[in-house]
């Protein structure tokens, strides 16, 4: 079913929390609210779940309004399911009866069955009679997910869901709740406050920051076309380098670009330089490697131009160059992406990479 939150406001006393904050997920598409910490996600979550009342606004569930000021649906009337943080398994369940917990009003027949399916869906298969302490942290997590998908919600709610995972297993895990959710159609939000994370699992993401709604939008469209600098920066690594409008061409330190859209002649930008946009060639623009990080396949570098500026710059690991060397680049770009000088206060450190 699709999930839509219209203009909710909610806080506590005089304190805001949720201020206006509207977003729509259509049947079977992964949303994700993400944020630095105190940014109002996880509240948000708690009201479309029901534990939240809200003073503005309203939430609706398949179209079926289920909070709103004065009046708000019980969580257990929602058809909505709830991953928390810290899984909330039952110790003294073993895993087929914590995934079963919430079929009370089944037969024994339609329970086991129903157990048997997610636990197979989930790679839980053999673990059936195992408790929550003979698991590891990403099979507890495996019986959580199975757990909420018992009774068949309409929509999933997933509250930080890997953070007590290390990286390697939490990407992992990514990858295989993101194949069970996408094979039941479920529609599903969950919040984080990892960039990779996001972008990894959903198919939309809304980034929040002091309990507004900065952009709402496809990871590649957040990622190549930042609807602000603090957008920008929160979601991936980024220079920027002073531009300068002439003859309907952009001018900078790496050459001359089109122009995105129009603008006046004589208009100074700051232009968005992603990794990813600086390729090396074999005559072009000489930067100097200030700095390099070996990364496996990749090395990030850091490359000063001859106005003084820097940029971040991926390359292929075989692609080797030694700090203090001369390189010769070029700027290679779908999408250029421009701001106003006057943002520079909203840009939160672009030079490395967020991980609030």
């Amino acid at each position: 079913m699709t999930l839509e939150v219209r203009d909710i406001v909610l806080g506590y006393g005089d304190t805001p929390v949720i201020r206006g904050l509207s977003f729509r997920l259509e049947e079977g598409e992964i949303g994700c609210l993400l944020g630095a910490s105190g940014c109002g996600k996880t509240t948000a979550l708690r009201a479309i779940a029901g534990f939240e009342a809200i003073d503005q606004g309203e939430i609706l569930v398949g179209g079926r309004r289920v909070s709103e000021p004065g009046r708000q649906l019980a969580p257990e009337k929602r058809s909505v399911g709830m991953v928390f943080q810290d899984n909330a398994l039952f110790p003294h369940l073993n895993v087929a009866d914590n995934i079963g917990f919430g079929l009370g009003r089944m037969t024994r027949h339609e329970r086991d069955t129903r157990i048997r399916g997610l636990t197979e869906l989930t790679g839980l298969s053999g673990f059936e009679q195992r408790f929550p302490d003979e698991l590891s942290g990403g099979q507890q997590q495996r019986v959580a997910l199975a757990r909420a998908l018992a009774p068949e919600p309409s929509v999933l709610l997933m509250d930080e869901p890997f953070s007590n995972l290390d990286t390697g297993l939490r990407r992992r895990m990514g990858e295989e709740i993101r194949g069970v959710l996408k094979s039941r159609n479920t529609t599903t939000l969950l919040v984080t406050h990892d960039q990779q994370e996001a972008f990894a699992l959903a198919d939309r993401v809304g980034l929040l920051k002091d309990g507004r709604m900065l952009q709402w939008d496809t990871p590649y469209q957040m990622y190549h076309r930042p609807a602000s600098r603090y957008v920008a920066a929160f979601t991936g690594r980024g220079s920027y380098l002073n531009a300068r409008v002439e003859n309907g061409k952009l001018i900078h330190a790496l050459g001359l670009s089109p122009l995105p859209d129009h603008r006046p002649a004589g208009n100074e930008v700051a232009l968005l330089i992603r990794p990813d946009d600086v390729k090396p060639v074999d005559r072009g623009v000489t930067a100097e490697v200030v700095a390099r990080q070996f990364q496996g396949a990749d090395i990030l570098y850091r490359l000063r131009l001859k106005s003084n500026e820097e940029v971040s710059a991926l390359f292929p690991s075989h692609d080797d160059y030694a700090v203090h060397s001369s390189i010769q680049i070029e700027l290679e770009a779908d999408h250029l992406v421009l701001f106003p000088i006057d943002q520079a206060s909203e840009n939160p450190a672009l030079s490395s990479q967020s991980d609030h």
